[in-house]
């Protein structure tokens, strides 16, 4: 057992073993407290009232078998005599292993919240939702920012000068891509001003659909032929937007025309007749009905009212069942809808002028 005694790059071989077998007992360990404690976690069943355990459980699955096995070799090292080049060297990888663990841990830890935070709030608040996504890319693309800047000063490069130059150089680039970034800050205007959010139903010029996503260069509707319409932010920001979503409740106004052969007595009841329809339906305000004018073949009556509810099937619902009301009172008051007809005036020979009442061409 004598060559135990051998020296190897200023070590007994023994040293060498002992931190070789502290390696693999440190990495051993560290995954099977690990996997302990995870298990441990995802088997409970006590309800909790935070997220704490599962985000702990879920942070040690994303613990990198590479991490662990530097993070050992590293304090092995530190029972070896090595020449100061070689635990420098050591050093920096295993910051570099624990600035990139920590990031990973981080940025995981980001993602879990956020999908917390949207199955709790979609429903309630989905332009919250919406900001919260948008931040936590912010938050990660932060987190890697500063990760990456670690790596770099732990290397001796100066962060400052790079950061300068990364700044000129940002310009150039900017400048190269306008239209993509003209998107990326849409896409914050959207996410901070919150003209729509998901969910809302929107008409784009032609385009009506529910609002699906809200991303960084484009937002896409799923439209009511059930084809999907991809905006750019941009261009949907520069638009007139319509946004149904928002509707607390919809304003109808209707017309209805009866002949002019309708005698006085008829035409005084009709506005009474159409607010009495407008107010025997659920979910509706009347605001007015009044003779609006003379037509060119008929007496014009409008009536204004409002649905208490968003939804279009419960508007359309509503008017159904008043013009069905409308024409079951018109008929009992024996009150005539017209229809487009002429009467045309000729004289004969005998300078007699006779009435002929024609229907034209539809």
């Amino acid at each position: 057992m004598d060559f135990l005694g051998d020296m190897f790059y200023g070590n007994p071989l023994q040293d060498w073993l002992i931190a070789a077998v502290l390696v693999v007992a440190a990495v051993s360990a560290l995954r099977f407290l690990i996997g302990v404690v995870a298990r441990h976690l995802a088997a409970s069943s006590q309800p909790t009232q935070t997220p704490l355990d599962d985000l702990v459980a879920r942070l040690l699955s994303k613990t990198k078998l590479p991490f662990l096995l530097l993070i050992a070799v590293f304090l092995a090292s530190l029972t070896l005599d090595l020449s100061e080049l070689t635990g420098l060297i050591l050093r920096r990888v295993a910051l570099i292993a624990l600035v990139l663990q920590g990031a990973i841990w981080t940025t995981d830890g980001v993602t879990f919240l956020l999908a917390r935070y949207r199955e709790q709030r979609l429903e309630e608040d989905a332009s919250a939702v919406t900001t919260m996504t948008a931040l936590g890319f912010v938050a990660k693309v932060a987190v890697w920012t500063v990760a990456v800047l670690l790596i770099l000063d732990n290397f001796g490069i100066q962060v400052t000068a790079l950061v300068t130059g990364l700044g000129i150089g940002g310009i150039a680039v900017a400048l190269a891509l306008q239209s993509i970034l003209g998107d990326l800050f849409a896409s914050l205007a959207i996410v901070l001003d919150k003209p729509f959010v998901i969910g809302d139903f929107l008409k784009v010029d032609e385009f009506l659909g529910n609002v699906e996503y809200i991303g960084l260069k484009t937002t896409r509707i799923r439209s009511l032929s059930g084809e999907q319409v991809i905006l750019s932010n941009s261009d949907l920001l520069g638009s007139r937007v319509r946004n149904f979503g928002r509707m607390y409740e919809r304003r109808v106004v209707f017309t209805v025309g009866v002949t002019y052969e309708t005698p006085r007595e008829k035409l005084v009841k009709i506005p009474e007749i159409m607010g009495q329809a407008v107010k025997g339906q659920d979910s509706t305000r009347l605001d007015r009905a009044h003779w609006k004018g003379y037509g060119d073949f008929s007496l014009d009556f409008e009536t204004v009212y409002y649905v208490t509810q968003p939804d279009y099937a419960v508007y359309m619902d509503v008017q159904q069942a008043i013009n069905l009301e409308v024409h079951r009172r018109f008929q009992e008051e024996g009150i005539e809808f017209a229809y487009p007809t002429q009467t045309i005036y000729a004289r004969g020979l005998g300078g007699q002028r006779e009435g002929v009442e024609a229907v034209p061409d539809s």
